[in-house]
């Protein structure tokens, strides 16, 4: 078992960064690739973006390229995502998980979920 606790979220304007921060206890967080998704009401929950086991390889959705930053730091069993240049549309509760692979970016391949933390971006 792996649980999975977001934090870092809140009101922020266009234009500014939030850093997440996924802390997890449990089966080493090593072990797993780690991702974000985001979920806004009425909408189903997307990829964000995914970093690997050690850290060597990521994937980003378009829609955050060159804008979102995802890193991890295994020792600490941590993971992370930068957010700069957020815009109203990047508003959702965003949520961490641990998988397998990166490059898989389906729900159902997440083996473990965090309870979601709330992004609000303002214009």
């Amino acid at each position: 078992q792996v649980q999975l606790v977001e934090s870092g979220g809140g009101l922020v304007q266009a234009g500014g960064s939030l850093r997440l921060s996924c802390a997890a206890s449990g089966r080493t967080f090593g072990s797993y690739a780690m991702a974000w998704f985001r979920q806004t009401p009425g909408k189903e929950r997307e990829f964000v973006a995914a970093i690997s086991r050690s850290g060597s390889s990521t994937n980003y959705a378009d829609s955050v390229k060159g804008r979102f930053l995802i890193s991890r730091d295994n020792a600490k069993n941590t993971g992370f995502l930068q957010m700069n240049s957020l815009k109203p549309d990047d508003t959702a509760v965003y949520y961490c998980g641990a998988g397998l692979s990166i490059w898989d970016t389906r729900l159902n391949s997440m083996y473990y979920w965090g309870q979601g933390t709330q992004v609000t971006v303002s214009s």
